[in-house]
């Protein structure tokens, strides 16, 4: 009888811890199964950045802080969302959804939309100054994508490929778009430079606020149960580089500095850990 290989035995267990984190057994959830009706065709851009666990981490942490920067954006979480006593189940969810949008069958993934369209239906009320928001306001739904968009391949960039051709990022904007344009978001960009734009012109709507830095300090200090705890101040870092100065400036938070080095070496190494788990190819 053949003695079972311990370095694969290691790898299939790695895999079973991390499937078992970001899917909640409690509700039957399951990894998204990559299907081929899905939007985007494999071995597409927006499927190779995804696929990346430890990049997709750190561009979300970074996205989430520029999100929190938009009043809009920030009372709507503030007034509904549960994310202060659930973090983890809101970063599985978020996961969740990107995942079935990205991977999974198109009619999964359009009841996805369509289940967040609905949540974003009922998700109004007004600013402290007595401005009304609303959740399914274009431009609103247009800074949560362009800031999830542009640090999720800014996260991919530097850690796993920085020698992506110009074509292929322009690319993953245009395949991201199709996303956008369901949720209602307006301006779409469709390319890197359309981006560049957009977050430019968006970006005079935020204010630097005591919540804005409250949520940050809350996403970037929040600490998983487990191992993950250990590499979150490297995570966190990581995602802290990746903001331009001005949303730091704004959120209070400081250039990581030396501490650059060290948390994007762990960052390295613990894609390269997950992709080797999961059997990938930058």
């Amino acid at each position: 009888m053949a003695r079972p290989d311990p370095i694969e035995f290691a790898r299939l267990k790695l895999v079973e811890r991390v499937r078992a984190a970001f899917n909640d057994s409690s509700k039957g959830e399951t990894p998204i199964p990559p299907s081929e009706e899905a939007f985007f065709a494999p071995d597409t851009p927006i499927r190779m950045v995804h696929a990346d666990l430890v990049s997709m981490m750190v561009g979300g942490m970074s996205a989430l802080l520029l999100q929190m920067l938009h009043p809009h954006a920030l009372q709507g979480v503030l007034d509904f969302s549960n994310f202060r006593e659930d973090m983890h189940g809101r970063l599985r969810r978020t996961a969740r959804f990107i995942a079935v949008t990205t991977y999974g069958h198109r009619d999964d993934a359009e009841a996805a939309i369509a289940r967040v369209n609905r949540i974003h239906a009922a998700v109004q009320g007004t600013l402290p100054d007595g401005t009304p928001y609303h959740a399914t306001n274009p431009r609103t739904l247009a800074w949560v994508h362009v800031t999830e968009a542009t640090m999720f391949l800014e996260a991919w960039l530097t850690h796993v490929k920085p020698q992506m051709p110009l074509a292929e990022q322009d690319e993953y904007f245009r395949q991201f778009a199709l996303i956008a344009r369901k949720l209602g978001a307006d301006p779409v960009p469709e390319s890197k430079a359309e981006a560049q734009a957009v977050f430019r012109e968006l970006r005079t709507d935020l204010r630097p606020t005591k919540e804005a830095r409250d949520v940050a300090q809350l996403v970037l200090t929040h600490k998983p149960p487990g191992p993950a705890g250990t590499i979150q101040p490297f995570l966190a870092n990581a995602a802290v580089s990746l903001l331009p100065p001005f949303a730091r400036t704004m959120l209070a938070l400081e250039n990581p500095g030396a501490r650059a080095t060290p948390s994007r070496l762990v960052t390295h190494a613990l894609g390269s850990t997950m992709r080797w788990a999961f059997q990938q190819r930058p």
